[in-house]
């Protein structure tokens, strides 16, 4: 892309990154972040004037307008699909590849002294953008989240799979597969459930009695608690010099010390085994539902299930790259429908062999 072509489209994203967090401003309830979002739309505005003097001064006229009004009316669904923890995600990402984008104009196209020096300030605030929204994601919490994406795409790939070599078994008897789907699903969503409850707590209780090691450890003996610290440091790669310097600073704060050795586990296991499990069971329906609405034929309602299961695998995997920050949005959908709809085909396959092996008929 051209240099100016380049310039046309940094105008348009700045005016619609100025629409959009106008919107959000307006829809935001704390007063804190509803003033970050006017705080934003103005400085997006004031970049959008950069380049539309930019490009007026090499004769490029713009027609004024509202552009890409679809896409900001996807973001506004996704605000209020995603909640805001994920949403902020989206938009740090995409203040991530603007700096960039910047970035790299700034060295290769051809600009003024005084076009520097306002990009270099434009890119300076985009840099303040993403302090912003690292500050506003500390208010909302993700434990759950990876919890309730875990649990659906397990109840998806899994009862897809269930079904899928049923179907091959009881091509006939749709009621038949989905009640068995549903069956092994509901013992799934208990066994998901269970695990995250014992995963979560048995994590605290390894932190808590490493804690209460150090704790005694420190009132026994200071100096042997110091050289554990000490040991721990290195063995995370810190440097040994820089290791003995941190020991020297906080040499009187044992509490300090105490709390770099171990990790803290916010995360609480009831409602992480209740989301896994209740997500386990949403990602069940996909799959199970087309079995009870299409009771002719189980080859029928496994096209719909089919169908359905890679919708709800691809929503899965916009979520998982949005929640990880990945911006390979397109690279996680084809992995997720890739492995979800590839494990349901072997399923078929070992459901026929299974029918040909028993000579099941039904």
């Amino acid at each position: 892309m051209n240099p100016i072509d380049q310039a046309i489209n940094f105008y348009k994203e700045e005016v619609e990154a100025a629409e959009l967090y106008t919107y959000l401003a307006k829809i935001e309830k704390n007063p804190q972040t509803k003033g970050n979002f006017d705080a934003l739309a103005k400085m997006e505005r004031v970049h959008a004037k950069f380049w539309h003097q930019f490009l007026k001064t090499r004769n490029i006229e713009i027609q004024e307008g509202k552009f890409h009004k679809f896409k900001l009316f996807t973001y506004k669904i996704l605000r209020t699909l995603l909640g805001s923890k994920l949403f902020v995600t989206i938009l740090e990402m995409n203040e991530v590849i603007s700096t960039e984008s910047y970035y790299r104009y700034f060295h290769e196209a051809s600009l003024t002294e005084k076009e520097k020096a306002i990009l270099s300030k434009i890119i300076e605030d985009e840099l303040e953008h993403e302090k912003i929204f690292s500050r506003q994601k500390d208010k909302f919490s993700i434990e759950n989240i990876r919890d309730f994406i875990l649990g659906m795409n397990d109840g998806l790939v899994e009862i897809l799979g269930t079904v899928t070599g049923l179907s091959a078994v009881y091509p006939k008897s749709p009621i038949t597969v989905g009640t068995a789907g549903l069956v092994v699903g509901v013992a799934g969503a208990l066994s998901m459930a269970i695990g995250a409850y014992t995963s979560v707590r048995s994590q605290r209780q390894v932190n808590e009695g490493i804690k209460s090691k150090m704790e005694l450890l420190f009132k026994v003996s200071k100096d042997r608690a110091k050289e554990e610290f000490v040991s721990k440091l290195l063995q995370s790669g810190i440097p040994e010099d820089v290791g003995t310097e941190i020991l020297g600073k906080l040499s009187d704060n044992e509490d300090a010390m105490i709390n770099l050795l171990t990790e803290e586990i916010s995360e609480n296991e009831i409602k992480s085994a209740l989301y896994t499990g209740i997500a386990y069971l949403v990602g069940l329906l996909f799959p199970v539902l087309p079995y009870f609405i299409i009771t002719s034929s189980s080859l029928v309602a496994l096209l719909f299930s089919v169908i359905f299961a890679a919708i709800a695998l691809s929503i899965v995997g916009i979520v998982v790259s949005v929640a990880s920050e990945s911006l390979s949005v397109k690279g996680k959908v084809l992995e997720m429908v890739t492995t979800g709809l590839g494990a349901a085909a072997l399923s078929y396959l070992f459901g026929t062999l299974v029918q040909y092996v028993f000579g099941i008929q039904a």
